[in-house]
């Protein structure tokens, strides 16, 4: 694996990526990466899903996340994502159904509009 300038690599499994935490800037938990969503046709990743919330998986709603945003955080042992727990509360939030909808593009597009991330594609 290579590594880029801020120590992170190129490449990681995603395996090791679902399960792994995340918090926001102030260190305040906010859900755990539930899953990875590939876009085929390009190679790429158009974002993580990340759940927040519901008991035993009734009523939980995903968020999706712009992949680019999450930071891994070493000392912190997840990710890290530049948001208020407001702004997440806020967010287009999915089942985990509706995710996969439209080829993903439909909570892609929301989520890229919603964080004001420019789109990859």
């Amino acid at each position: 694996m290579m590594t880029t300038h801020t120590g992170h690599t190129d490449a990681i499994a995603a395996s090791r990526v679902i399960g792994t935490e995340v918090y926001n800037t102030a260190g305040e938990h906010i859900g755990t990466i539930e899953d990875v969503m590939l876009e085929k046709s390009s190679n790429g990743i158009m974002f993580a899903v990340i759940g927040f919330g519901g008991f035993l998986g009734i009523g939980e709603k995903f968020h999706a996340i712009p992949w680019s945003v999450l930071d891994y955080e070493k000392d912190r042992g997840g990710y890290v994502v530049p948001y208020t727990k407001e702004q997440l509360k806020a967010a287009p939030a999915y089942s985990i159904n509706e995710l996969a909808g439209k080829d993903g593009e439909k909570a892609r597009d929301a989520s890229y509009a919603y964080y004001q991330v420019d789109p990859y594609w």
